[in-house]
């Protein structure tokens, strides 16, 4: 059972490779025009500095090229007041124009937008939305009409947005409402900072996300994706303010980013396939998710996600699967690799009784099917001594779960192997594997 598991993840990993090394997808794409300010990794589990080099032969996309769309010339002022219909008219301007063409946000400038949406399909063969300033969130949360929405871009494809710039949500202006700060409110959600909506052909890169209303970005129904060296910021105690959201998306790869957050790192839910998240530095939040999955007796499915060369620092979790009570569906094929946790408080875990209400859940038989997933090369410290759990269905046990080469130690007590927790599963290992199941 063992090598049968390790053949078809090996296969999966193999397989997200090559998926992933084919971007950027379009042969339109100018792999030239790479952004002038950009983050520089060290190659060890993401950890990032920042260099200012001059990395393309265009450098800044010229304000009198007629292929470039200054915010600016389009009325936006940059004094504190709302320039939402500024640039949502440079982008129309963009969108109706062929060939590639660019949005300019300038530098050494803050913009305040209100919601906005930024929608295609466009005539251009490729966008580029150049953010070398500061997008700042209008901080009135009155003024939002649609409350879970602040930046939007739909059905665009052939798109990048970069630059080095800052896009921040203010949400010290919504946290306090939350009912996960004050359970006495009415749980009404909040904006999330930056939403991708059915975008074909994206990448997101060298970007600044930073208090975020309540998710910082999400990408929905989208295709062909590349998320790289992002620096994702809110504090610890922000609610819902999940790093990077994947939901219903094929084709991503999330790699080379610092997320610290007051939620999920990244989250992946379900309709989500072939995702690869590599070079991540996590914490403080709550570590790197599948899940949750199958709330109110939702089907659910992800498949073939690999996380590898992640660092997992202070978080209330390190690499986690999630799934409620009474869904259906399944999530497999996922492969956990070349992870150090330091002071982490749940490194491994699977709870297919996750519940995240103020009152208790039922009790429900059918759950969604963990199966084919594997741990490798996992080290570091958990702050409890229970460092690995494996909280499965009774009525739908997890399958094909591996571990090899994975040592984690109680923090509390140095030196000390950490202890495993497990119910209804039955596990395979390989190598030095500590703590185990027993």
């Amino acid at each position: 059972m063992y090598q049968k598991t390790i053949i078809l993840l090996a296969v999966l990993l193999t397989s997200l490779r090559s998926c992933s090394s084919s971007y950027p997808f379009d042969p339109r794409y100018d792999p030239s025009m790479s952004p002038d300010l950009y983050l520089e990794t060290d190659h060890l589990h993401g950890h990032i500095t920042r260099n200012n080099h001059i990395k393309n032969r265009h450098g800044y996309a010229p304000t009198s090229s007629p292929r470039a769309f200054n915010v600016k010339a389009f009325g936006a002022k940059a004094n504190g007041n709302d320039d939402s219909q500024a640039f949502k008219k440079a982008w129309k301007a963009a969108c109706s124009s062929t060939g590639t063409v660019y949005v300019v946000v300038p530098k050494s400038r803050a913009y305040t937008l209100k919601s906005v949406k930024f929608s295609g399909p466009c005539k251009s063969s490729l966008i580029v939305f150049k953010i070398y300033g500061k997008i700042e969130a209008w901080k009135d949360p009155s003024a939002y009409k649609e409350r879970r929405l602040w930046i939007v871009f739909e059905a665009v494809n052939n798109l990048r947005v970069e630059g080095g710039g800052r896009i921040d949500g203010n949400g010290n202006k919504w946290w306090p409402n939350s009912c996960k700060i004050n359970p006495n409110l009415p749980c009404l959600g909040a904006p999330t900072a930056v939403t991708f909506v059915e975008c074909k052909n994206l990448m997101v890169s060298n970007i600044r996300l930073e208090n975020a209303q309540q998710m910082h970005m999400t990408f929905q129904d989208c295709e062909n994706v590349k998320a790289l060296n992002l620096m994702v910021t809110s504090p610890g105690d922000s609610p819902n303010t999940d790093g990077i959201h994947v939901t219903g998306t094929r084709n991503i790869l999330i790699q080379n980013s610092i997320i610290r957050t007051g939620d999920d790192c990244i989250s992946i839910v379900s309709g989500s396939e072939n995702v690869r998240a590599t070079g991540i530095t996590c914490g403080p939040g709550h570590g790197i998710s599948i899940g949750s999955l199958g709330a109110n007796n939702s089907e659910a499915y992800v498949s073939n996600v690999v996380v590898n060369k992640a660092t997992l620092i202070g978080t209330t979790n390190g690499v986690r699967i999630k799934t409620w009570q009474g869904g259906h569906g399944i999530a497999k094929n996922i492969i956990f690799q070349d992870i150090i946790m330091k002071n982490v408080t749940n490194p491994i875990i699977i709870n297919q009784d996750y519940c995240d209400r103020v009152e208790s859940c039922p009790q429900q038989k059918s759950a969604v099917q963990v199966s084919n997933v594997l741990y490798k090369n996992i080290q570091g410290t958990s702050s409890r001594p229970v460092a690995v759990k494996f909280e499965c269905s009774e009525s739908i046990p997890c399958r094909g779960i591996s571990m090899q080469n994975v040592k984690l130690v109680d923090q509390t007590q140095q030196d000390v192997v950490s202890t495993a927790s497990c119910s209804n599963v039955k596990l395979d290992t390989k190598g030095h594997v500590s703590p185990l199941c027993t």
